[in-house]
């Protein structure tokens, strides 16, 4: 499915050789300050708030592949609003809406974790191009069917076309998100993600208003035109990049793989409760399959108030990456993103108690902020702490937990909205996100306890490559 409205999702990721150059380096450097080493390339975490943008500006194959994937984000979220929005306008159905991220889920997980070994075993940038061509594939069947009229009445080959979509991207995602901890040093990881997460962020402020627009002025077929014309960004990113094979040559990709990526994970608490607190927080914390039928019965608006508060969560989520420059310097991210977490869940929840749209909206922004904090120190967690030749599978793993999740919770918002009602979803989502936090915090504490200068310390001695394709 197109990244739906989660995407914090969004965060993309080897050579040491210039740029458009393929000399993989054949082995990890022996030096314990091998990523970024040397005091040129030492990034100090300086004062103020805004995001620390010096990756963009040192690293210009990282500026590129940002580039891309901010322009295919923006039409990512243009495809994912306009098929919510249509599911909805052909069904009148909030269950219906719910079942699109469901319908894509099985592919989703699948994928994810085949995926992401198939990611560890060849070239990441190979794989990304044949990935991203086919979802241009798959986003010109979107506008062929909406423009032939051959989704007036039915919806089923929305549904077709989201598994197709989301098999697609299970693969194409953990091979981008590979890329980028090769592309700068381990200090300027989380400046990265932060980045990574401002882009996806600003795309998905802007998607769904731009579908919003497209669907007044020209119907569903516009949006899905703007949508694929967007692939030529992230294309030439990628043609401008080395070849990235995984550190080591690579695993052979299979069933073995798989287990062994899990394997690693289950020896990694903190890794491992990561992906927990986040599905805690979107199984139970996201009302998205909500926003149409709420915004016709609680607000009294349409398609252009569904709109806004699809955005509003992107708002606060942008807003936060934008002031982002403290977290690089925090040491107890763990504890950070559980309160970010809390925070999540409380917003939520009193977003669906109140009755008018300008206070949702902001709560809906207070909360997307929270989500923020919360992705950026997670990607950050897992970028530093996962080996190069893991990176492909733990970024399937991730793929899975933070896109399955909000489909998970799609299932649950409708389904409690049409056995009870709308509101009561939403407000004991938000309560039991706060509720199941607790407890799995309770019973595995190192997320909490989790050090992130001892985190870097440990990667540096691990020994990486160096940053690739500088010119």
């Amino acid at each position: 499915m197109p990244e739906g409205q989660d995407d914090r999702v969004p965060e993309g990721q080897v050579s040491a050789v210039a740029d458009g150059q393929a000399s993989p380096v054949a082995g990890p450097v022996a030096s314990p300050v091998a990523v970024g080493a040397g005091p040129a390339r030492r990034r100090r975490v300086g004062g103020g708030l805004l995001a620390d943008v010096s990756p963009l500006r040192d690293h210009p194959a990282y500026r590129r592949l940002w580039l891309g994937e901010t322009v295919s984000a923006l039409g990512s979220q243009i495809t994912a609003t306009a098929v919510l929005l249509q599911v909805f306008a052909i069904t009148r159905s909030s269950f219906q809406v719910g079942l699109v991220g469901v319908v894509g889920l099985v592919p989703l997980v699948a994928g994810g974790l085949f995926g992401g070994a198939i990611v560890d075993a060849v070239d990441r940038r190979r794989l990304a191009l044949i990935t991203s061509s086919a979802l241009a594939v798959v986003s010109a069947l979107f506008l062929l069917l909406s423009a032939s009229g051959a989704l007036d009445t039915v919806a089923w080959p929305l549904f077709c076309l989201v598994a197709v979509q989301s098999a697609l991207l299970a693969v194409d995602q953990p091979a981008r998100r590979a890329m980028a901890p090769n592309l700068v040093p381990v200090e300027s990881l989380p400046a990265a993600s932060a980045l990574s997460q401002i882009g996806s962020m600003a795309a998905a402020v802007c998607g769904p208003l731009v579908a919003s627009l497209a669907l007044t002025l020209g119907g569903f077929s516009v949006a899905y035109a703007v949508d694929l014309a967007t692939f030529a960004a992230p294309m030439y990113g990628l043609a401008r990049l080395p070849a990235m094979p995984p550190l080591g040559g690579g695993r052979v990709a299979g069933v073995a793989s798989v287990v062994e990526g899990l394997r690693f994970l289950r020896g990694q608490p903190v890794l491992l409760m990561t992906f927990v607190v986040d599905i805690i927080a979107m199984v139970f914390g996201m009302p998205r399959a909500l926003f149409p039928e709420l915004a016709e019965t609680r607000f009294g608006g349409g398609s252009v108030t569904a709109g806004a508060m699809y955005s509003a969560v992107a708002v606060g989520s942008l807003l936060a990456a934008g002031l982002s420059r403290p977290l690089g310097g925090l040491r107890r991210q763990g504890l950070a993103v559980v309160v970010s977490i809390v925070l999540w869940g409380g917003a939520i929840a009193a977003f669906g108690l109140v009755h008018d749209i300008a206070l949702g909206v902001l709560l809906l922004a207070v909360a997307g902020a929270a989500d923020m904090v919360s992705a950026i120190l997670r990607n950050a967690i897992l970028n530093v702490s996962t080996p190069d030749e893991m990176r492909g599978r733990l970024q399937g793993v991730f793929l899975v937990v933070v896109a399955g999740g909000p489909r998970l919770g799609d299932l649950e918002a409708g389904g409690i909205a049409a056995a009870v009602s709308p509101v009561f979803s939403v407000v004991s989502g938000g309560l039991a996100c706060i509720g199941a936090l607790a407890v799995a915090t309770a019973a595995v504490p190192a997320l909490v306890r989790y050090d992130a200068r001892a985190a870097m310390t440990r990667a540096r001695a691990r020994g990486e490559p160096e940053p690739a394709g500088q010119n």
